[in-house]
């Protein structure tokens, strides 16, 4: 039986090398996959070379003498939910896979990113490799959780039933995650529409009732000081409107490399985690997002070391991912996942509760996926939650920015009619 070396990943994300033997590359994978390692090379010992595909790249447009490459293509969302759903259905009607794929790529030539990604699985796998392999050269496109999802699949011969649960997974993520999004919107547009009013009217409104009052009160008659206030802030913003460009585009330029190291990500994620109404909405939506990939990927028959390996690596928030980490640790050591979790500040009784009667009965999995369902329904409430508390308070701070300006223009025409 051939030989084949390897390197891993266990859970904790430390590379591992050794060696297995297999009928072929993908009964190679499986068995590495069984020891709770995650494949990253496969070598056949005999013949000394990946058996691995080369990952091939973008669609390449050749001229004479050069070629321009564009980068690796990237399905989006919708594409990939449909395409998951498309594949499970022609499988499930009896199609053999590269079969199913050659479909698919006729009905995506239309859709550029989405007819090269499936081309080049199609002929990934029609040149012998597995279809998990062949997703694998396309991570933009297919995540972690999707190529090890359906290798197991592969490996139980559920990929029907694997794909279904994917695409399933991929249309309630993307339902909760245009309702976050949706609810960001309406903050957003109010505050854009609250700093042009603002711009505008200290730029263009405010001189010309300064040049009024100048021409009615006199230059040397002092203004109110809530006028002169304005009065000042307006001449500093016509004088100096360079050096505030500059210094709000330092400071995002300043933020945006700030987020992008690992202590300013920690820390903004630290801070989401402390601001009322925002602080609910962010645990309740990630509590529901482990527990679905968690209990979709043990459902589909991948090793719980390494779903949870999985869990990690696609949580957004980092100070959850670092109580996530310590589930991993403990569950490595051992543990029962219930003990790991009930010490951890992301999971309430209830969810607890509920992974301990799953593993007692044997139905984890089940149990994963209904504190999901009931996870998204509370993330709903919580969005229209937020919304109702944050309109109010956007309402406010439009009357007061604006009105503090349209007061404060009024104030020496009471005077000058007091005086008159």
């Amino acid at each position: 039986m051939p030989k084949f070396k390897y390197v891993a990943e266990d859970a904790s994300g430390k590379k591992k090398k050794g060696t297995v033997e297999a009928n072929n590359e993908q009964s190679a994978t499986a068995k590495i996959s069984q020891r709770g390692l995650f494949p990253l090379e496969v070598v056949k010992v005999e013949e000394n070379k990946k058996v691995k595909t080369k990952k091939s790249g973008a669609p390449k447009v050749k001229g004479k003498g050069f070629t321009f490459s564009f980068g690796k293509p990237k399905m989006k969302t919708k594409a990939l939910t449909v395409f998951t759903r498309q594949l499970a259905t022609l499988i499930g009607a009896g199609l053999p896979l590269l079969r199913a794929l050659k479909t698919l790529e006729r009905q995506s030539a239309n859709a550029p990113a989405s007819f090269a990604i499936i081309t080049d699985i199609a002929e990934t796998v029609e040149g012998g490799s597995g279809f998990a392999e062949a997703l694998g050269n396309h991570p933009k496109t297919f995540d972690r959780l999707y190529v090890n999802m359906v290798k197991a699949g592969e490996a139980s011969g559920n990929l029907e039933e694997v794909l279904e649960r994917l695409a399933e997974f991929k249309e309630k993520a993307a339902r909760i995650s245009t309702k976050i999004k949706s609810a960001s919107m309406y903050p957003a547009v109010v505050f854009t529409v609250a700093t042009v009013i603002t711009v505008g009217l200290m730029l263009f409104i405010v001189p010309k009732f300064q040049q009024i009052f100048a021409d009615m009160l006199g230059k040397n008659e002092p203004l109110p000081p809530l006028t002169q206030a304005v009065v000042n802030a307006s001449e500093f913003m016509q004088n100096h409107y360079i050096i505030i460009l500059g210094v709000i585009l330092l400071v995002v330029i300043g933020f945006q490399l700030f987020k992008k190291t690992s202590g300013g990500e920690y820390f903004l994620h630290g801070l989401v985690l402390k601001i009322p109404g925002v602080k609910v909405l962010v645990m309740k939506s990630n509590v529901g997002r482990f527990c679905r990939t968690l209990g979709t990927l043990q459902k589909s028959g991948v090793s719980i070391l390494q779903s949870l390996k999985i869990v990690h690596d696609t949580t957004v928030n980092r100070v959850l991912a670092k109580d996530i980490a310590h589930i991993q640790a403990e569950v490595t050591e051992g543990e029962p996942i219930v003990k790991p979790m009930s010490q951890s500040r992301i999971f309430d009784t209830m969810v607890v509760s509920m992974v301990e009667v799953g593993e007692e009965t044997g139905e984890l999995p089940e149990m994963l996926l209904r504190v999901a369902d009931n996870y998204d329904q509370e993330v709903d409430a919580a969005v229209d939650g937020l919304i109702s508390m944050i309109e109010p308070l956007l309402i406010v701070f439009l009357a007061v920015v604006v009105g503090t300006i349209v007061i404060a223009m009024f104030l020496p025409l009471v005077k000058l009619i007091e005086t008159l």
